[in-house]
């Protein structure tokens, strides 16, 4: 493949930037070297060149895309969530051809990698897994998917949910979930147990969903913060929501924080709007590893959601009165670099020698994509134009 070379484009601060990519690599990523560009040079004049987006929290097996609208329909607790989900999902288009067309359509905003949550009980196995799957297959070179196997009834309360999650381990899935330990299950201890222990028998990664609120989630986080340590996981764990960071005074959240960073336990925000969130500037200044992703999308659980990342920055930033540039560039990292890491993402940047995956904004700067969001956009996946320039 001969080398493409690319000039006009400004970086996230905003200075001038040329790279030249090489065999899918960049072996140029830089200030612009002297003289004119080469003539076969593609100009970018106007972009900022931005990471590839990373999306930490999706449920591809979830969403109503690519199907007709389902109104949605309010119920009167989570167990009615849950039965009026499957109901709903068990007549919609098939799952497989919903999950490819929320594929295609985050792929175009400039997603390259996300972290799945398929929902798995001894009703459902691995029949989701297996549609998600088969939706990849038809697209896999345009995204990466680091599978979570999620048991989204409950883990002890959900009789054979345990030996589900056992065998999606063995058939190769990469993380093992939870969710609300105490509110949903009513054995931390016995969940927590057994995800800790399939995590280590299998040299897998954990993200737990945890919704449990004030004094309560705090507790389910020391537990998690103490079993990681004890467990050698330290930046192999998550927990996703922690609304409970946000519903305390801020000391007390603080407190936690430090028992995060010393556990290098990382936290996902979607900055959702009914509820309090993390305080993500606090936590970060302490060290502790904040993530984001976009969740939900158009599904039972609500009608929001296009899949754009960046708008989710903006969003993270909105409620968390980020102004300044560092602020903004905060809420990008969380869909980018810092998603990519807690992924465990080794190549994920820019810089020479790295793949050459990336998206370009109409913007200034970094700081100026996440606030106005363009959607005028491009994006290369290791050399190859995924949303090519304008003819």
């Amino acid at each position: 493949m001969r080398a493409q070379h690319f000039h006009g484009a400004v970086d996230s601060a905003g200075q001038p930037l040329a790279f030249t990519v090489d065999n899918g690599r960049f072996s140029h990523f830089g200030a612009p070297p002297p003289g004119s560009p080469p003539m076969d040079a593609t100009d970018l004049t106007g972009y900022t060149v931005l990471p590839a987006l990373v999306d930490g929290h999706i449920h591809l097996d979830k969403s109503f895309v690519g199907d007709r609208w389902h109104p949605h329909q309010p119920v009167a607790s989570l167990r009615e969530r849950l039965a009026q989900e499957k109901d709903a999902l068990a007549t919609a288009a098939p799952m497989a051809d919903r999950a490819e067309a929320l594929i295609r359509q985050i792929v175009g905003w400039g997603t390259s990698a996300v972290r799945c949550h398929i929902d798995m009980d001894a009703t459902t196995g691995l029949r989701n897994l297996h549609a998600v799957q088969d939706a990849h297959a038809r697209c896999a070179d345009l995204l990466d998917i680091q599978y979570v196997a999620f048991p989204q009834a409950g883990v002890m309360s959900c009789a054979g949910t345990a030996q589900v999650l056992q065998q999606a381990l063995e058939s190769g899935v990469q993380v093992i979930g939870g969710i609300d330990p105490d509110l949903l299950d009513g054995d931390a201890q016995g969940q927590l147990d057994l995800l800790f222990d399939l995590a280590q028998r299998h040299g897998a990664r954990i993200d737990i969903h945890l919704h449990e609120p004030g004094e309560q989630g705090l507790r389910q986080l020391q537990r998690i913060c103490e079993r990681t340590a004890a467990g050698g996981l330290q930046g192999r764990v998550a927990v996703s929501h922690a609304y409970a960071l946000g519903e305390v005074p801020l000391a007390r959240a603080l407190q936690v924080g430090e028992q995060l960073a010393r556990a290098d336990v990382a936290i996902m925000t979607n900055a959702p709007g009914d509820h309090p969130f993390p305080p993500v500037a606090a936590l970060h200044a302490l060290g502790v590893r904040l993530f984001a992703g976009n969740d939900n999308i158009r599904d039972s659980w609500w009608p929001y959601g296009n899949g754009d990342l960046l708008q989710r920055a903006m969003l993270i930033g909105y409620r968390s009165g980020f102004n300044t540039d560092a602020e903004l560039q905060l809420a990008l990292d969380m869909v980018t670099t810092h998603a990519a890491a807690v992924l465990g993402l080794q190549d994920h940047g820019l810089g020479e020698g790295k793949p050459a995956t990336f998206f370009a904004v109409r913007a200034d700067n970094a700081a100026a994509a996440v606030a106005g969001t363009p959607a005028a956009r491009l994006s290369m996946r290791q050399g190859r134009w995924v949303v090519p320039p304008p003819a």
